[in-house]
């Protein structure tokens, strides 16, 4: 995973709080190329579903596509913590802790 650092991401340019991620082209760029990845492995498991696939190479697919998800997760989540998450703490905005467990606890379901 590429190291982001917090200019990288979520600026806020004088609002109060990040609710709007303004990521650099280049971080848009891998995020799209992986997204569009992850894409492509889905129209795959569907196909293979719809030819009868044996059952494990199916699931192994799955697999490797939620792997490809969560490296995409941590991508962003990264982001966000070196960006918004930093930015509304020296803010004085303890809410951001509140709502990044939430966000983690929500990762952690898969």
């Amino acid at each position: 995973m590429e190291d982001i650092v917090k200019e990288d991401v979520c600026h806020t340019e004088g609002a109060t709080s990040c609710r709007k991620s303004h990521h650099p082209e280049r971080v848009k760029k891998d995020l799209t190329t992986r997204l569009n990845r992850i894409e492509g492995q889905i129209r795959g498991i569907k196909g293979m579903i719809e030819k009868d696939v044996y059952c494990d190479d199916v699931i192994t697919q799955l697999s490797a596509t939620q792997s490809a998800l969560n490296s995409v997760a941590k991508i962003l989540l990264e982001g966000h913590l070196k960006g918004c998450v930093v930015d509304r703490l020296s803010e004085g905005d303890d809410a951001v802790l509140d709502e990044l467990v939430v966000t983690i606890q929500k990762l952690m379901k898969k």
